[in-house]
């Protein structure tokens, strides 16, 4: 058989099993909104899930489902980053959890409401929830739990504010009865105040309460709405009385703003849609901290901080493309906070600065945290395209240059204590991994030495370097693993390790077939992504996505686009939903942002095979899957420009085009369909 039919057989056996199932795909995608939708039936109940959601001030971990009965539940795991406990260390942000049920406290004609049946629970950069009520008790003499008819539909949207430390809750209610209703909303506050020795500056207090309350009379078919408001604050300030109304349009305003630029258009929907999905979980967790903003991971562990390899190398190099300003100053700010432990001594960088830059994480040693950095930035500010801010991180990215090349072994490769699983699997003296994030920051840099003037004798130097690291990786890292001509991870290891995917990434494609083979083979792949390791039940979404980005800019599209749409498929419209998420078991799949940010890198890297090579410039071998006539990303906005890129089927060749909204201009290249040439292109 040949080795690509066989790749395919693999992957349909091992991998797609034919497709989702109908027990596995719990949620479907609405016709009318971007949102998705999952809509109790008979063999779907019980269903539980858990989403994070993120604003400047706080974030809501919300766990949430529905019963056998079609009711609703909810716990909302509410962190407030800026508010620190005691130690002030990683972890210590405020978080309290919150189960109250609101529906129970209001009543109708004097009677409580009950009976509810949940109809529709969609997901839009919110979670949106539709039932019906009855009130009162149920029929005497019916069975338990057969209410009398609907009286009353209730629509709960939950969400955290864009700028403020609270959640909210907004709740519409609607009379569907035939007669009028006296609707009843109680003042209510539920408070909690800490103890004072446990927070960094003191006792916190927080604060669940209702909006809008009051009696109001609903005649049949009319609405009324009101809020809760769950937030927190330092003891001895005042709660916050915020309009929840102009709250959740604050909200609805940023997701209009991310769906403004940035925007996929495909023939598959699914995979349109899961990228609009990992765009907003990318750009939303960013912090205003008193060190200024800072983007973090989030799972109810990672706040008010930044890390070498979530923030510096996964989601940083995105956030040009997206053209918001926010993620940009987020990224701007965490490279500067790195560069301040630039030293003469040669000492590590801290893999993590954290409590709202006042303090630092160093407790795996060096995970090779200069490549990490140095790969992150220098890509950054080429997709920036700012001249002033490529001045201002040329130092950082030449100190982290200089330090790899210090911590080079005999061998010619990286030296480093562990790389960024932490020493949770073996990573030996010098890994995979870093090398190959070093190899691309001197590609960078050469790049970069043109654009800032520094001559062409550095930029040779560093291409020197590199072409001198590639030869020692090919030596050092190659070889022949579990019957793959592959790579191994570091000197010693026998088993597949799934970072091994990393030369594809950074175009060293001389083992891309047999590594291709061993990443989509039954030794690492599975249902949910990639093993760490061989023989392994753990998985991260993280290698899996860097997997797919590299089997795309090998050019290997007839792997990479079924596996993109099963991962994407998956998802977002599988049992958890809608975001890529860390790990597993570890974390219990939780929705860290930066994952999102390499969702949307493996498709402008990968599918589009964009690569940043100046302030202004950049190439694409775009990867357009067997059936589909065209693809196209709009208004991108980075290189300090505002374009569109389209691609599309001209019998055996590939026209892509590139338009410049700020000017009007087209460039129109053509090439064969799915060519490995890189098409390079300057925007004016």
């Amino acid at each position: 058989m040949k080795k690509k039919a066989f790749l395919l057989v693999v992957l349909a056996t091992y991998l797609y099993g034919g497709g989702l199932s109908a027990a596995d795909l719990c949620w479907t995608l609405s016709d009318t909104t971007s949102a998705i939708v999952f809509t109790p039936a008979d063999g779907t109940l019980p269903y539980n899930d858990h989403i994070e959601m993120s604003g400047e001030q706080m974030a809501v971990v919300l766990r949430w489902g529905v019963d056998e009965q079609r009711r609703f539940t909810a716990e909302r795991s509410l962190v407030f980053p800026m508010l620190r406990t005691i130690p002030n260390n990683t972890h210590a942000s405020l978080m309290h959890r919150v189960g109250t049920d609101i529906p129970s406290l209001i009543s109708v004609n004097g009677l409580s409401v009950a009976g509810e049946q949940v109809s529709q629970v969609w997901i839009d950069g919110y979670v949106g929830v539709r039932s019906t009520f009855s009130v009162g008790r149920p029929n005497i003499g019916a069975a338990r739990g057969n209410y009398r008819a609907p009286a009353l539909e209730l629509t709960r949207r939950i969400f955290p504010s864009t700028d403020k430390p609270l959640m909210a809750e907004l709740y519409t209610y609607r009379n569907i009865s035939a007669n009028a209703q006296t609707v009843y909303i109680p003042q209510y506050a539920q408070v909690f105040t800490t103890l004072p020795e446990r927070g960094v500056t003191g006792a916190y207090v927080i604060r669940a309460e209702l909006t809008g309350c009051g009696t109001f009379v609903v005649q049949p078919g009319g609405t009324l709405s009101f809020g809760a408001v769950f937030q927190a604050y330092r003891e001895g300030e005042q709660a916050l009385q915020p309009d929840i109304a102009a709250e959740f349009e604050a909200r609805q305003s940023f997701l209009r703003e991310m769906d403004q630029n940035l925007v996929l258009d495909t023939p598959d929907d699914v995979i349109d849609r899961e990228f609009r999905f990992a765009k907003l979980r990318a750009s939303e967790s960013i912090f205003k901290t008193s060190g200024g903003y800072m983007h973090a991971p989030g799972g109810e562990s990672y706040y008010a901080a930044i890390w070498a390899n979530d923030q510096a190398e996964y989601v940083n190099p995105f956030f040009p493309f997206t053209g918001y300003d926010v993620g940009n100053a987020s990224a701007l700010n965490a490279y500067l906070h790195f560069a301040r432990f630039m030293n003469d001594q040669w000492k590590p960088i801290p893999s993590s600065i954290i409590a709202e830059g006042k303090d630092i994480w160093n407790g795996a040693g060096d995970r090779g945290d200069a490549a990490m950095i140095a790969h992150g930035a220098a890509r950054y500010v080429m997709a920036r395209g700012s001249l002033d801010e490529a001045r201002q991180l040329w130092p950082l990215i030449e100190w982290c240059l200089e330090y790899c090349r210090r911590h080079l072994s005999d061998a010619g490769v990286v030296l480093s204590d562990c790389d960024e699983l932490e020493g949770r699997f073996p990573a030996g003296d010098a890994n995979l991994c870093t090398s190959t994030l070093y190899y691309d920051a001197l590609r960078s840099a050469a790049m970069l030495c043109r654009e800032l003037g520094l001559g062409s004798r550095q930029a040779a130097t560093y291409n020197r370097q590199a072409d001198a690291l590639a030869e020692a990786i090919e030596r050092h890292f190659g070889a022949d693993i579990g019957g793959f001509h592959t790579y191994r991870y570091y000197e010693g290891n026998t088993l597949l390790r799934s970072w091994i995917c990393m030369p594809l990434i950074v175009g060293l494609e001389g083992r891309a077939e047999g590594t291709i083979a061993a990443l989509t083979s039954p030794k690492l792949m599975t249902a949910e992504g990639l093993l760490t390791q061989e023989g392994s039940e753990t998985f991260w979404d993280r290698s899996t996505l860097y997997a797919l980005r590299g089997i795309y800019i090998a050019g290997d599209i007839d792997t990479a686009s079924p596996f993109m749409h099963y991962y994407s498929e998956h998802r977002l419209l599988g049992t958890h939903v809608p975001y890529p998420i860390e790990a597993w078991p570890e974390g219990s799949q939780r929705h860290l942002s930066a994952e999102s940010g390499l969702y949307c890198r493996a498709i402008v890297e990968g599918m589009f095979g964009l690569r940043p090579t100046g302030l202004r410039s950049f190439t694409l071998s775009p990867r357009l899957a067997d059936g589909w006539d065209a693809m196209a990303l709009r208004h991108i906005r980075a290189f300090g420009a505002d374009f569109d890129i389209d691609v599309a089927r001209r019998g055996t060749k590939m026209e892509v085009t590139l338009t410049n909204h700020a000017t009007g201009k087209r460039q129109v290249r053509r090439v064969p369909i799915n060519s490995l040439e890189n098409i390079a292109f300057k925007l004016e």
